[in-house]
């Protein structure tokens, strides 16, 4: 009986927490500081390698040093699907309309909201009344100097014509284009890490990929209050397909030939164990990389980025907590509520930063905030990743386990 449910375990994609990754937060911390010296120390450097990107237009929207470390975090999870496994998942329609619902009907609003009171009330006389933010003309857009275009003024900067903003709106867009943004990648690792459902959790980021494409200008533009928001198509098409895409197909197509070749005893014991570390490191060297980049803008606006990560903060945790509470009224199993939780909880800041930059320019406020959002994009979800694990008992067991 131990040794069947020790196999069931391997094979349904049990992990346990080495001594490694049980101080994941401290080695967080330390490559985040890493991360802020080396661009401090050696901003060459970080230049040189932040250069190094896919553009669409004018906005770096896929960067080629921090694609190949998600490549290297996504492969290993990507190569452990069972896709048998996939298509069972795929059958369980509640925690794919958990996830959708708290994604599109609840996430963007409740950002809006969290984003407007801390940031246009709460914190508004901390980052001035005074204080304005140049961002670009919204496409399509041909205003006179002094013409008012919605809480904005079209001045003149350096020979282009640009549209004056209160400072606080500026963060208030890029929290908006994270809230619209559900993660699409990271989830896998979170997911990983809290011994979800990896089969549920691709489902339901291929899944919410495809609703992003269709909702993410919709409920920007309506969001943001301007008249239309282009679609970044190209941006997001690039980014699922660089990010989710290539390592699935990788993983899928070397699964299946190693297994054929050499079996599946041999896959499990000897081919796993040598890939097990792979995915924490390439996170830690993803960590290194975006500070590095970024670091500069953190060291310079500390307090500025303190009143953006507070929102951002109580927004990941509502959301968390609201489809987490759900999930255990609709009687998910542990496995299937953990990835369909935080699934809502992380945000894609790829694409936020992508859209923040060609919609507003990459020194404006909202790029700004999306920044921030990926300062406290790995801790939070690492605590919650915590949470996870020590309330398993909460929920009904699995049916392969139970």
């Amino acid at each position: 009986m131990r040794e069947e449910r020790r196999r069931i375990e391997v094979d349904s994609g049990k992990r346990r927490m080495g001594r490694f990754e049980r101080y994941l937060s401290l080695w967080v911390v330390l490559c985040i500081a890493g991360g802020i010296v080396l661009g401090k120390v050696a901003p060459g450097i970080a230049r040189e390698l932040d250069g190094m990107a896919i553009f669409v237009g004018e906005a770096p929207v896929v960067s080629i040093p921090i694609a190949i470390c998600l490549f290297l975090m996504m492969y290993p999870i990507m190569v452990k699907i069972d896709f048998r496994e996939v298509l069972k998942a795929g059958r369980n329609g509640k925690p794919v309309a958990l996830t959708l619902f708290v994604n599109w009907a609840v996430k963007p609003f409740t950002m809006y909201a969290l984003a407007v009171f801390f940031l246009g009330t709460l914190f508004y006389s901390l980052i001035g009344p005074e204080a304005t933010d140049l961002v670009k003309m919204p496409f399509g857009l041909d205003l006179e100097v002094g013409a008012q275009h919605g809480s904005g003024t079209v001045v003149l900067h350096e020979g282009v014509k640009m549209l004056q903003i209160p400072l606080w709106r500026s963060y208030l867009a890029g929290c908006i284009l994270l809230g619209i943004a559900p993660c699409t990648a990271m989830v896998l690792v979170w997911g990983f890490l809290a011994k979800g459902n990896d089969g549920l959790t691709l489902v339901m980021v291929a899944i919410n990929s495809l609703t992003m494409l269709l909702l993410y200008g919709v409920l920007g533009g309506f969001l943001l209050g301007v008249g239309r928001l282009p679609v970044p198509w190209q941006a997001l098409l690039l980014s699922i397909a660089i990010y989710v895409a290539l390592p699935l197909l990788a993983g899928y197509l070397s699964r299946k030939w190693i297994v054929r070749k050499y079996g599946l005893e041999w896959f499990q014991k000897k081919f796993l164990h040598v890939l097990t570390p792979v995915t924490i490191i390439a996170l830690l060297a993803t960590l290194v990389l975006l500070f590095s980049f970024k670091g500069e803008v953190i060291l310079d606006n500390p307090l500025t980025i303190l009143w953006i990560a507070i929102p951002l903060f109580i927004q990941t945790n509502l959301i968390f907590w609201l489809a987490y509470g759900l999930a255990r009224l609709l009687k998910l199993t542990y496995r299937d509520a953990a990835p369909a939780s935080m699934i809502g909880a992380s945000n894609h800041f790829e694409v936020a930063i992508a859209t923040s930059t060609m919609l507003f320019g990459l020194s404006s406020g909202a790029a700004l905030a999306t920044v921030v959002g990926v300062l406290i994009e790995v801790p939070v979800m690492l605590m919650l990743v915590r949470i996870c694990l020590r309330t398993q008992s909460w929920f009904r067991p699995h049916p392969e386990v139970s």
